[in-house]
């Protein structure tokens, strides 16, 4: 929360046994893989009216289990690592007969080493969701076949894909350098082969928004934005990471991540990838410097109403 106290951000001391596997690397052993995601999905549709509740409940749980029971990569993952998520579909309105309009945020965590504390690293809002369901019919995906025989259908499990790649190569950009690059371009593959036959289908193309699915993709692989990587890198391992043992080095290293966001807010402004990076660390940020001292309290202000003015209030309150 904004004003809290950095001995609330990072508690009690223990060892995070995760953290310190994926320091060390995941590491595949023969053909023994462990799904990476372990996801939370939540549809509300108190707005549809005509539908028998059953159907959203067996939405909710078709689509969590095809993200949780899904291989996403090649990469062994222990239980206790798999990436925590929350999808949230959000029914706006009913276009026909198992085919909907949705709001979906979504949203994933990392633990941060030495430390209980667990840190956002997405908070994205997609308004761009159509899609059918069918509590009959089975969710499929097929890498090579993206589009699939219905659009509609297909436009689901392509949207799922296509999240689930960016949340684990966020997961896998806080912990190594350009570690997520490769998630990210199946990400753009999912881009550029989804459904796109159908006019109640958007947010796959550049010219259809400007905070959209086209627009992450393009700008997590664009070498324009190449220092946003080491970003999430420096502001994970070199910042939260060492916060406990090492406060005003991490602390330090964080103000450092600001500085290079505002060096790529200059070049480019207001780019889909600062704003997803504020909308997940704001009130974070807030309590990071609330018990900084002085003179860095004000830098800190000055940069955070500058790259995230719509938090503005909050971040002067926590920093006055």
């Amino acid at each position: 929360m904004p004003g809290q106290r950095l001995t609330e951000i990072i508690p009690k001391k223990h060892l995070w046994l995760p953290v310190l596997l994926f320091m060390a690397g995941a590491v595949i052993t023969g053909k023994s893989y462990a799904q990476e995601l372990n996801a939370k999905v939540t549809v509300v549709a108190n707005k549809i009216r005509g539908v028998d509740p059953s159907v959203f409940q067996a939405m909710q749980k078709s689509i969590q289990d095809f993200l949780n029971n899904r291989q996403w990569t090649e990469v062994s993952y222990a239980p206790n690592e798999r990436i925590n998520c929350n999808l949230l579909f959000d029914i706006q309105s009913q276009i026909s007969q198992n085919t909907y309009n949705a709001i979906l945020t979504v949203q994933s965590t990392r633990p941060v080493y030495n430390s209980s504390y667990i840190t956002n690293l997405l908070n994205f809002k997609d308004k761009d969701v159509a899609f059918e369901y069918d509590p009959y019919q089975p969710l499929n995906f097929n890498e090579n076949n993206i589009s699939g025989n219905d659009p509609m259908a297909s436009n689901l499990t392509a949207i799922l894909a296509y999240y689930s790649y960016i949340i684990i190569g966020l997961d896998k950009d806080s912990f190594s350098p350009n570690g997520g690059n490769a998630l990210f371009k199946k990400a753009e593959n999912v881009v550029s082969n989804a459904p796109a036959n159908n006019r109640n289908i958007s947010g796959w193309k550049a010219y259809e928004g400007t905070r959209n699915r086209y627009w992450l993709a393009e700008n997590l692989l664009n070498t324009r934005y190449k220092n946003f990587h080491k970003v999430l890198y420096d502001y994970h391992r070199t910042g939260l990471d060492r916060m406990y043992d090492h406060l005003a080095e991490g602390r330090d290293a964080v103000l450092n991540c600001l500085t290079l966001l505002n060096a790529i807010n200059a070049d480019n402004p207001n780019t889909v990838l600062l704003q997803m990076f504020f909308e997940a660390k704001w009130s974070e940020l807030a309590g990071i410097f609330s018990d900084a001292p002085p003179t860095q309290q004000v830098a800190a202000l000055n940069l955070l109403q500058k790259l995230d003015p719509d938090h503005g209030t909050q971040y002067r309150e926590a920093l006055k």
